[in-house]
């Protein structure tokens, strides 16, 4: 079973309806016991960074979190959710993140073009023999985002697409923590066979 966290600003109907297409059992859930009953734990999430970071604080998810990832779980973040994973955002002033992977979170800044971040852009794989990367086409995915990923190791970074001449961090992972900055459940075919790579990774949670 795959535990999508609700804490009332994710994406949570269409995640879960992918994850569900992918053949896995769903449950939309904001229980740290489902959560660590689950073999995998995917964030979603939509909105601005501060709400989002104290909205899982004030529903005590984000020691939850910390403490299903410290149990091994398989974690994936997905747009704000990847964000939320780093240890602080510039985002309407600093707020502190999760921690779970170290880097900051910063606002597009210069430069003739649109923000937000918004459409398909081509990914390029940096690691293209990670588990969720090898033997893919890099191709293109979709885009919603104001605020981008300042990594703080480049061990981290998986995948990064162009925009603005930036080369923004696009797919990130260490250990069992994961993160994508586009919406793998609406990016087609490349966005779901990257979904899907990470939920093999959890283990034997297929139907």
């Amino acid at each position: 079973m795959i535990a999508v966290i609700d804490y009332g600003m994710g994406n949570l109907h269409s995640v879960s309806k992918a994850v569900e297409r992918l053949g896995y059992d769903v449950k939309v859930t904001d229980s740290l016991a489902e959560m660590l009953a689950a073999d995998g734990i995917i964030l979603p999430g939509v909105g601005a960074f501060g709400d989002a970071m104290q909205a899982l604080q004030d529903s005590g998810l984000d020691d939850a979190l910390r403490k299903a990832v410290q149990a091994g779980k398989q974690t994936l973040g997905i747009c704000l959710g990847m964000q939320l994973l780093f240890n602080v955002s510039e985002e309407h002033g600093q707020h502190t993140g999760l921690g779970l992977l170290p880097g900051r979170v910063t606002r597009f800044e210069g430069g003739s073009y649109k923000v937000p971040h918004m459409g398909w852009n081509p990914l390029k794989w940096r690691q293209p023999a990670h588990p969720l990367t090898e033997g893919l086409e890099e191709g293109h995915v979709y885009f919603v985002h104001s605020y981008h990923v300042l990594p703080g190791s480049a061990s981290d970074v998986i995948a990064t697409c162009s925009y603005g001449g930036k080369q923004v961090t696009s797919i990130v992972g260490r250990d069992n923590v994961y993160g994508m900055q586009f919406h793998p459940e609406k990016s087609g075919s490349l966005g779901l066979q990257l979904l899907a790579r990470f939920l093999k990774l959890t283990g034997n949670a297929r139907n």
